[in-house]
């Protein structure tokens, strides 16, 4: 009976909220549906020796000029890879100055490829400051 869904209710009477459905996942200013949790296993354990195994195995492919354009970057007017530079490009703070030394070098073609794939994010997190992807 009632002929009213069978939801928790705001208690009361006489104020705005009264009677409209709240507590639950599928309500207005409900709770979420299992609420991510902190003790989550968020990150996933590797013996260590794998791990440097792993890191100089990458630091080393960033030396072959095939594997990195094949992951897309634009490298084709640098004078080297890995690009080394000197310790005084640190100082940059002005971003006209970083963009400047960049194209110097040549490798400001990778950040206009990086510009170029800016777009909308697709589903609810346009909604949650998500809004674009890169």
């Amino acid at each position: 009976g009632g002929a009213v869904a069978r939801i928790p209710r705001v208690p009361g009477g006489g104020t705005s909220p009264a009677a409209q459905a709240a507590f639950g996942n599928m309500c207005r200013k409900g709770r979420m549906f299992a609420p991510t949790k902190t003790w989550r296993k968020w990150h996933r354990k590797i013996n260590v020796n794998q791990r440097r195994y792993a890191t100089a195995s990458a630091l080393a492919a960033s030396a072959l000029p095939a594997l990195v354009m094949a992951r897309g970057h634009r490298i084709s007017q640098l004078s080297e890879v890995p690009l080394v530079v000197a310790n005084s490009v640190e100082e940059i703070t002005q971003t006209a100055a970083a963009v400047k030394v960049l194209k110097s070098l040549g490798a400001y073609d990778d950040v206009e490829r990086v510009e170029a794939s800016k777009r909308l994010r697709s589903g609810k997190g346009k909604l949650r400051n998500r809004r674009f992807t890169q």
